[in-house]
């Protein structure tokens, strides 16, 4: 979890229209107070696994997942994360870059809709998400072989990515 890209989640906490969409399923506060735990330098291997548990948790809620995606589909907010990931990323412009275009095109904001809309793709991304967490690379690489390989969605999406060379960015 990159402590910029936690300031910009709290940018949209601040949102009240986000806040509206979630406050009657999670309590606030302590999401709140997990993102501030978050965005500190010394944070620890704990806070990582109850963000994943959070995470996992939210995803499972349409409602939840619709007010998560309100980030990337609300031109401002999007516009936050992709500086966060831009200073977080000062070493890799290429990646910065790849991901901001990857954001700001509605194709690829459909298949991410259309993927974590899948129960068995938001399983294998936040069981691939606890392995990157937990620098297990093979278990990484091959959760993420699973999840092309079973499913058209997540197969859709990563082509989409490619084509914004976030794949090539990756790798270098």
């Amino acid at each position: 979890m990159n402590r910029n890209l936690i300031r910009a989640l709290l940018y949209a906490w601040e949102r009240p229209e986000f806040r509206a969409g979630l406050q009657h399923l999670i309590d606030l506060d302590q999401v709140t107070a997990l993102l501030a735990a978050l965005s500190t330098e010394d944070r620890d291997h704990e806070q990582e696994r109850r963000a994943l548990d959070l995470l996992r948790s939210a995803l499972d809620s349409p409602e939840i997942r619709r007010a998560v995606l309100l980030l990337v589909e609300s031109d401002d907010i999007r516009l936050q994360l992709a500086a966060a990931v831009a200073e977080g990323l000062p070493d890799r412009p290429a990646l910065a870059i790849a991901i901001a275009s990857a954001l700001n095109d509605p194709r690829v904001r459909a298949q991410l809709h259309d993927a974590l809309e899948t129960p068995q793709v938001r399983d294998l991304l936040l069981c691939a998400a606890e392995d990157g967490a937990r620098d297990r690379r093979w278990s990484l690489a091959r959760q993420l072989l699973v999840l092309l390989a079973r499913h058209r969605t997540a197969r859709r999406l990563a082509w989409s990515l490619h084509r914004h060379g976030l794949l090539r960015a990756l790798r270098e």
